[in-house]
């Protein structure tokens, strides 16, 4: 039972963790930060299985935090509300070719970072951006600017 509780508070304290990270920092991990989360899982191995090297004590530890996984996904599945909460929610970051400072700033994203995203979807421009979204899960997506008419003479006549 004593393995139980420390993965329940291990899962929570390392699910706290990494929302207080952000979103953009879990998208892009660096070689260092790999080597830092392995560690981590190391450390995270030691306090919740003590000094029980065990095959059960393994068992109920992957499993416990394997519960609240499903536990959260299943809450994050049925409660919209929930889901904004645990999950977050996309947040805008360009509109119309302007940036959105105060939305940048929350997520501490540069407009390097930003450009550097822009060139890999293959914009060229600021401009040329109708929405940049910082999706909860780090990605940022990119919807041009629509160069078309909104309604071409052709849409009018019958077929």
């Amino acid at each position: 039972m004593d393995i139980i509780l420390r993965a329940t508070v291990m899962f929570f304290i390392m699910y706290a963790l990494l929302r207080l990270l952000g979103k953009r920092e879990l998208s892009q991990v660096t070689p260092f930060e790999l080597v830092l989360l392995i560690v981590m899982g190391d450390l995270v191995q030691q306090g919740v299985t003590h000094n029980d090297f065990s095959v059960t004590g393994a068992t109920l530890a992957i499993g416990t935090i394997a519960f609240w996984a499903l536990a959260l996904s299943w809450i994050t599945y049925v409660s919209p509300r929930a889901e904004r909460l645990l999950e977050g929610v996309p947040r805008v970051l360009i509109r119309n070719g302007a940036l959105i400072e105060a939305n940048m700033r929350r997520d501490r994203i540069t407009r390097a970072e930003l450009e550097i995203e822009m060139r890999l979807a293959g914009i060229s421009h600021m401009r040329d951006v109708a929405w940049g979204i910082l999706e909860p899960n780090g990605k940022i997506s990119f919807i041009r600017h629509d160069n078309k008419d909104s309604v071409q003479e052709d849409d009018d006549k019958p077929i």
